[in-house]
């Protein structure tokens, strides 16, 4: 090997460790996170290295001359840290790290090297947090693991009711289980995904058997956590609801990751034995097994493609050619400065609104009980006032925003009463510096139960501001409606997520800005009406189009 692309590689390494070291940091943070539940991450990058030095033998019989298409790979990969790093995208920047992993390995070495990087490389895309990112996908979990868990429970005689993702009980042992995020099932989901990956790499010898038995773990996961559950409502339902909510629910997830493990090695099992047998068929159809020489020649036609990959002088080249673009790259990453926090837009729901009786609302903080009620009713000021049901705390936000949106977030809700009947509950939610303080309602609504029906796009007021409204309907009540927009200090107003999420990360990675947006709802009821409040009635389109241009006349 040639001492100067010796020298170039270990710049590049140096540079890279000195460009990344923030997303280090960052990744260890969300190891160290309770919300993401990655505590398994640590151990990823570790098994990465181990994989590389059970291999080290064919690792070094693989070093060749340089490639240039691997130098053309490490490009897009560069790109995509940098505006992660940017834009404090850790997902962009991890994967862009990965890719340079493969890519850099390949510029300085060839394709052949680049192969023996690639397990371990794709590998520590299980370091990537994904659970807060698949809010959608745990939503549909948590309602298979409580809908299965009503349906056997009913079948044993039970009886239990489900209102979203929680399951209630007025048997014997009464009993309230909300199936919550952390118990959706999609951690263990990825935490059986990153040792079924593991598993499989040591005990199939193809690509395609270990790519069989790693689709075996997302099943494998789900039906553990509806096990779990139903269990848990069982246990509940059969003995102490105390004791299978606290002793029971904390130490039967153990019991049910290791029956998902049995069935993996079970399942891996299941793979050797299929493809043995489906081996064994094809050698009898065609007469033998590949012959040597037909292996020998494949070999060869990759070897010489390596070497025609392209020109001498390029190969000789390519060492120095990456650290002249990749050093600068990271280093310019390295001192990337972290994005300033831009002042929040004035929002104000107004305290008098022509036509309509207005008033605050406060949310009782026990999550058993969890109403909601106007200041009127309450007697006094959220979070002096106790809950007039249950005499728990009370606070001007629900216990699930409290605990779960980021500090930062700033809420302020209001009620309007129209003396024609209908009521509208007004959420405004300024988002702070984290993106989780805003998400769309599609993602929580669900999870209370509600059907969303007939999506449509509205303006309102001379402005055309756009909504998005939707049709709620939960059995045992009548239809609302619920709209919503959004828009930020630089008054950039949208009613689509998507188009939120692209300016935000625009403003984050080029603009080095975070904006402050900015969320909107107004859920629209009419306990006056037989038909609740829905915009198929031409009259409650005209209420819900007169009370959002009054209430958003005085906002940016």
């Amino acid at each position: 090997m040639q001492y100067s692309r010796i020298v170039a590689l270990l710049a590049v390494v140096g540079c890279a460790v000195w460009g990344f070291a923030t997303m280090f940091v960052r990744v260890a943070d969300v190891f160290r996170d309770d919300l993401e539940d990655m505590s398994f991450g640590w151990i990823v990058p570790v098994f990465s290295l181990y994989v590389l030095w059970t291999e080290r033998k064919e690792l070094r019989a693989s070093l060749g001359a340089p490639s240039f298409a691997g130098l053309l790979a490490c490009l897009p990969c560069a790109a995509l840290a940098f505006l992660g790093a940017r834009g404090l995208q850790i997902r962009f920047e991890q994967l862009g790290f990965i890719g340079l992993c493969i890519a850099v390995p390949w510029a300085f070495f060839g394709r052949k090297t680049a192969k023996c990087f690639l397990f371990p490389a794709l590998f520590l895309v299980f370091t990537i947090p994904m659970s807060s990112y698949l809010d959608i996908v745990t939503v549909h979990l948590r309602l298979l693991a409580s809908s299965t868990a009503i349906t056997v429970l009913q079948g044993f005689g039970f009886d239990v009711a489900q209102r979203g993702t929680a399951i209630y009980s007025t048997g014997a042992h009464p009993f309230s289980i909300d199936v919550a995020a952390p118990c959706s099932g999609l951690r263990s989901i990825f935490a059986l995904m990153t040792l079924t990956a593991a598993y499989a790499w040591f005990s199939q010898p193809t690509w395609l058997r270990r790519a069989a038995l790693f689709a075996c773990s997302v099943p494998l996961a789900v039906l553990g956590n509806v096990v779990r559950v139903m269990s848990i409502c069982l246990v509940a339902a059969w003995t102490n609801p105390k004791f299978a909510l606290g002793f029971y629910h904390d130490y039967s997830g153990y019991v049910v990751f290791v029956v998902a493990i049995s069935l993996m090695v079970a399942c891996g099992e299941l793979v050797a034995h299929v493809a043995e047998k489906m081996g064994a068929l094809r050698a009898k159809k065609e007469g033998g097994d590949e012959t040597p020489a037909a292996v020998e020649g494949e070999e060869a036609a990759v070897s010489a493609a390596e070497h025609v990959d392209d020109p001498a002088f390029f190969r000789r080249a390519v060492p120095w050619i990456a650290a002249l673009i990749l050093c600068p790259i990271f280093a310019y990453q390295a001192a990337t400065p972290t994005p300033h926090l831009a002042e929040p837009p004035r929002v104000e729901l107004p305290m008098s609104l022509p036509g309509y009786e207005v008033d605050e609302v406060a949310f009782c903080q026990n999550e058993q009980c969890s109403a909601m009620f106007p200041r009127a009713v309450l007697g006094g000021a959220p979070g002096v006032a106790k809950c007039p049901k249950c005499g728990s705390e009370t606070a001007g936000c629900s216990l699930g925003e409290r605990t779960v949106l980021p500090a930062d977030t700033v809420l302020v809700k209001r009620i309007y009463r129209s003396s024609l009947g209908p009521e509208f509950l007004v959420s405004a939610v300024i988002g702070g510096q984290s993106k989780s303080s805003i998400h769309r309602p599609e993602l929580c609504m669900p999870a209370q139960g509600f059907l969303m029906r007939s999506p449509r796009d509205i303006t309102a007021g001379e402005a055309k501001r756009p909504f998005r409204a939707i049709r709620l309907e939960r059995p045992g009540m009548l239809p609302v409606t619920l709209s919503y927009t959004f828009f930020n200090q630089r008054g950039l107003r949208t009613s689509s997520h998507a188009r939120r999420i692209i300016a935000d990360t625009w403003s984050r990675s080029v603009l080095n800005r975070i904006d402050r947006w900015v969320m909107v709802t107004v859920l629209a009821s009419n306990p006056q009406s037989s038909h609740g409040f829905s915009l198929d009635f031409p009259a409650d389109r005209i209420a819900l189009g007169r009370f959002l241009a009054a209430l958003t006349e005085g906002m940016p």
